[in-house]
């Protein structure tokens, strides 16, 4: 018998019912899509035996890792021009979101003069902006850097705004009572407040960072040795080399499942030690 076993069977049955509960949440938070996956995979497959569908237009789910494994040079390597890209759009939204999110929070009238162009740009189709860029930027990666930035600036300044303006007035009242400085407001007050809603918003931008560089990348049309994973699927689709299509697009599925990942662990543990969402999940 475990010692959660033993656990349990000190509770009262409606808390020892709970608690068995909470367990298998647990296990099926993983098993559950596991299950569901490992079946669609499988049917996948049948589909393709059963319909003798021929592997230029839907391989088979080996023939597609076989292709991951053979082409993995060529693959991962132009993974890494669209991470460069990913990662660097995604600093500069970081820094230009908190950045503006901060003016915004000491004056009113920035925020309302500069927000509306901020959802002008949100709601603005990175695919219709591109053609201006392209004739005002020669850089073919400074092209590509813009447009992913673009996309992943908003969820940075939107959800930083909202966490800077949500202080409790009463603590906010406190503050000016004892004398303190705006500096000092934003510094202990603000800024602690407002870390679950950017690391939140940080989440968001992390996977469109990503969905930017590759969109970018398409309209680009960026070709050659040091292109990215875009270009990659624009040249199998062509060539009708299917394998190595669906190869480029699970590699961007679980990089930004990765990505998503990580940025989830760091919100974890930076909040863990004081915040009720992150207090939540580690009960």
């Amino acid at each position: 018998m475990t010692a959660i076993e033993e656990h349990v069977l000190r509770l009262d049955p409606e808390e020892a019912r709970r608690v068995r509960q909470e367990r298998l949440e647990r296990i099926g938070r993983w098993v559950l899509p596991l299950a569901i996956m490992i079946l669609a995979i499988w049917l996948w497959d049948r589909i393709c035996v059963w319909n003798d569908i021929p592997k230029y237009i839907l391989p088979r789910p080996g023939v597609v890792l076989q292709t991951l494994f053979d082409d993995a040079g060529l693959l991962f390597s132009s993974l890494l021009v669209t991470l460069r890209i990913t990662f660097l759009s995604l600093l500069l939204a970081v820094v230009g979101g908190v950045g503006l999110a901060v003016l915004f929070a000491q004056s009113k009238w920035v925020e309302m003069s500069f927000f509306p162009f901020a959802i002008v740009l949100q709601v603005t189709p990175i695919v219709a902006i591109f053609p201006l860029i392209n004739i005002y930027v020669d850089d073919q990666t400074t092209k590509l850097l813009l447009c992913a930035w673009i996309v992943a600036f908003f969820p940075i300044l939107s959800n930083t705004t909202l966490g800077l303006n949500s202080v409790d007035r009463n603590l906010r009242d406190m503050f000016r009572l004892n004398g303190a400085t705006r500096w000092q407001q934003l510094r202990y007050l603000r800024l602690p407040a407002a870390m679950p809603y950017f690391l939140g918003g940080l989440k968001i931008a992390g996977g469109l960072s990503l969905i930017g560089a590759v969109v970018a990348e398409f309209v680009a049309g960026a070709q050659g040795q040091s292109s990215g994973l875009a270009s990659r699927i624009i040249e199998a689709g062509y060539r009708l080399n299917a394998p190595r299509l669906f190869a480029a697009l699970i590699l961007i599925s679980f990089t930004g499942i990765l990505i998503f990942l990580v940025l989830s662990l760091i919100s974890h543990l930076i909040l863990r030690r004081w915040h009720e969402s992150a207090l939540k999940q580690e009960r």
